[in-house]
């Protein structure tokens, strides 16, 4: 498994472990500050309008700043997070009331008299929940998949903060050193015919 790679504040905060020469941390340095583009992330509309949502995103910013993590490249990423918590936090307070209405349900059942008119009533209302349950669930599903593939557009395009350190040279090159991938890409295969 490859090491993980740190950020330059944490490697000087260590005192250097990696050992990496004056030359190699000016220059992860300098391309770790040529990521960044110096405006802070924004709440969106939709992240302000819901309270959850807004609470998490003042907490994730106050964060971010303390950390000089709080880039605009970040926003998309960090207000999609807080509404994703936000929908938690709302889909564990409807199963919740879906769990209380159970238990009355069943309480009704069991306290009802053999009156058939009251048990239909009860059972056609337990089966509209229930298909509700099934719906939300299915929707649930596919707005996952819809965000597994946003996480991946931007992981790929440095909008995260460990796809921006995985684009950081680790080492300083040598202006007469050639880079190793651009050598094997320049060689010549041999044709075995």
């Amino acid at each position: 498994m490859p090491s993980i790679i740190k950020p330059m504040s944490v490697i000087k905060a260590e005192g250097n472990k990696n050992r990496l020469t004056k030359a190699d941390m000016k220059v992860r340095e300098d391309a770790e500050k040529s990521l960044a583009t110096e405006e802070s992330f924004k709440e969106w509309t939709n992240t302000n309008k819901n309270k959850v949502a807004h609470k998490e995103f003042l907490r994730l910013k106050r964060m971010f700043k303390k950390i000089d993590k709080d880039d605009a490249l970040l926003e998309g990423i960090i207000n999609r997070y807080c509404l994703i918590h936000a929908e938690c936090f709302d889909f564990e307070t409807k199963l919740k009331r879906t769990d209380e209405l159970i238990l009355k349900l069943e309480e009704k059942y069991d306290g009802l008299d053999t009156d058939e008119s009251t048990f239909n009533e009860l059972r056609e209302f337990a089966t509209s929940i229930s298909g509700l349950i099934k719906q939300v669930i299915y929707l649930d599903k596919q707005i996952m998949a819809k965000r597994k593939m946003l996480l991946d557009i931007e992981k790929e395009n440095i909008m995260t903060i460990a796809s921006q350190l995985r684009s950081i040279p680790k080492k300083e090159i040598k202006k007469d050193e050639e880079d190793p991938m651009a050598g094997f890409m320049n060689k010549k295969i041999i044709n075995f015919q």
